[in-house]
């Protein structure tokens, strides 16, 4: 669950600050990569990591002046 909880870390670290990924679409990339999880593992990784839902990370990038 390491390995998975740091993949996950990545793939946000990563993202379009315009256009956060979402759970699901996590979820399809980890698949991609051979990791079958459910998207609920994934909302409960990210929290635990205290990464914020994607619809609150595009806020929080809206209203710092990235975008």
């Amino acid at each position: 669950s390491a390995a998975v909880k740091f993949k996950i870390k990545k793939l946000i670290e990563n993202e379009d600050p315009r256009n956060p990924i979402s759970d699901d679409e996590i979820v399809e990339n980890l698949k991609n990569t051979g990791i079958n999880v459910a998207r609920r593992t994934v909302a409960k990784y990210r929290k635990v990591q205290g990464i914020p839902a994607s619809f609150m990370r595009k806020r929080q990038n809206t209203l710092s002046g990235i975008l």
